[in-house]
C-alpha cells in the first residue's frame, strides 16, 4: 500500500505536464492513469470511514454510489466529449473485468493459499441472477437495432427506449439494495466497516471531497489524451475503452477483492467482484444514459456484438461458479484464461 501511495506524486506532475504542454500524449495518458490508482484507493478508504459514522444501511448506499466513482467520473467526462462508444466499451469492460479478471484472480490466489474455499451460495446466486437480468436487459436494444429495416425502430425510438429502460434499471437497483440491506447486511454492496474509525467524520468528508475533485481533474486530462494515445500505440479506442479504462478506474476494489480471498473471506471477495459488476450494470450504466440526455450527448443502450458476446460468456461463467457455493484455484485460472482470450480477440477489433 505504501508503494501505491507514492504514486500520489504523479498528480502534481500530471498537472505540470498538461498545463505546460510538456511531453507526448502517451506520457500524459500513462501518468494520469497511474495517478488514478492511489486516488481510487483513498476514495475507497474515505468512503468506508464515512460509512462508519452513518451506519451500515446508509453506509451501504454510500458505498454503492461511490464504490465506482472513479470510473463513473471518467465515463461522464468521456460522454461529455462525445466518446459514446468508448463509454459503452468501458461499461462492458468493467463488467468483464470484475467477473473474469478480479474474480478469477481472487479464486486463483485464494485457492492456492487456502485450498478449496466456500461462500454463501444463496447470496452469490442473488447477485448472479441480478447480473444475468441486467445483461439480458442490455441485449434487448441491440436486438431491436439489428432487426430488418422494415421492422426496425427508428434511432429516436431506440433512444426513448434506452431512457425508459435506464429509469427501470435504477428502480430495480434500488429494490436490490433494499433487499440486500434487509436480508444480508454484511454481503453484497455493504462495505466492510472497521471496528473503530481511524479518522473523524469532518476529516473523512474533507478527504472524500478533495479526492473526488482530484479524480475529476485527472479524468479530464486522461480523456483528453485518449484518442491521440490510441493512435500512437496502434490500439483502437474500443480496446482502450474496454480493457484499460476499467482496470484503472477500479484498481482499488480489485486489490481489496484479492486481499479478502487471501484471508479466506470469500463472501466479501465475491461481493466486491460480482457486486461491483452488478453496480456497473444496474446503476452506473443507467446513470450514464440519463447524464447523456441531460448534457445533450445522448447515449443508447445498444452495445455492439463483440461487447455482448463477452458479457454473455462472463455472466454464464459467474452463474455456474455460484451454484455450489465452493471455489478452487482451477476455476480462477479458467476465468483468467477466458479474460485473456477475450482481450486478445478485442485487440483485433478495428
Amino acid at each position: 500500500m505504501k508503494v501505491m501511495y507514492t504514486l500520489l506524486i504523479l498528480v502534481p506532475i500530471v498537472l505540470v505536464l498538461d498545463i505546460a504542454n510538456i511531453g507526448s500524449h502517451s506520457v500524459i495518458f500513462t501518468t494520469s492513469a497511474l495517478a488514478m490508482i492511489p486516488l481510487a484507493a483513498i476514495l475507497g478508504q474515505a468512503t468506508e470511514q464515512v460509512a462508519f459514522y452513518t451506519g451500515e444501511k446508509i453506509g451501504g448506499l454510500l458505498n454503492a454510489t461511490l464504490g465506482n466513482a472513479a470510473e463513473l467520473i471518467i465515463t461522464i467526462i468521456a460522454l461529455r466529449e462525445g466518446l459514446t462508444e468508448v463509454v459503452k466499451a468501458s461499461i462492458a469492460g468493467s463488467i468483464l473485468g470484475n467477473i473474469l479478471f478480479v474474480l478469477g484472480a481472487s479464486l486463483l490466489i485464494g485457492g492456492l493459499k487456502n485450498g478449496e474455499q466456500t461462500f454463501d451460495d444463496k447470496t452469490a446466486g442473488v447477485n448472479a441472477s441480478m447480473l444475468s437480468l441486467a445483461v439480458a436487459v442490455l441485449i434487448i436494444p441491440a436486438v431491436l437495432a439489428l432487426a430488418p429495416p422494415e421492422s426496425r425502430p427508428s434511432h429516436h425510438d431506440i433512444q426513448h427506449l434506452s431512457d425508459g429502460m435506464a429509469m427501470i434499471m435504477i428502480l430495480l437497483y434500488a429494490l436490490y439494495l433494499l433487499y440486500t440491506l434487509r436480508s444480508q447486511p454484511t454481503t453484497g454492496v455493504t462495505p466492510h466497516i472497521e471496528a473503530a474509525p481511524s479518522m473523524k467524520l469532518p476529516t473523512a468528508l474533507g478527504i472524500l471531497a478533495a479526492t473526488t475533485i482530484a479524480i475529476v481533474v485527472m479524468s479530464e486530462i486522461l480523456v483528453g489524451a485518449l484518442e491521440p494515445t490510441a493512435a500512437s500505440w496502434g490500439l483502437s479506442e474500443f480496446f482502450i475503452g474496454i480493457m484499460l479504462v476499467p482496470l484503472i478506474g477500479n484498481i482499488a476494489e480489485h486489490l481489496v477483492a484479492v486481499q479478502m480471498a487471501i484471508q479466506n473471506k470469500m463472501d466479501l471477495s465475491l461481493g466486491i467482484a460480482v457486486g461491483s459488476g452488478l453496480q456497473i450494470a444496474t446503476f452506473v450504466t443507467p446513470v450514464l444514459v440519463l447524464a447523456g440526455w441531460a448534457m445533450g450527448t445522448p447515449m443508447t443502450l445498444v452495445f455492439n456484438r463483440y461487447e455482448l458476446m463477452g458479457l454473455i460468456a462472463a455472466v454464464l461463467i459467474a452463474v455456474l461458479i455460484s451454484v455450489d457455493g465452493r471455489s478452487n484455484w482451477l476455476e480462477g485460472a479458467e476465468l483468467l484464461a477466458l479474460y485473456a482470450i477475450v482481450a486478445l480477440a478485442f485487440y483485433y477489433v478495428p
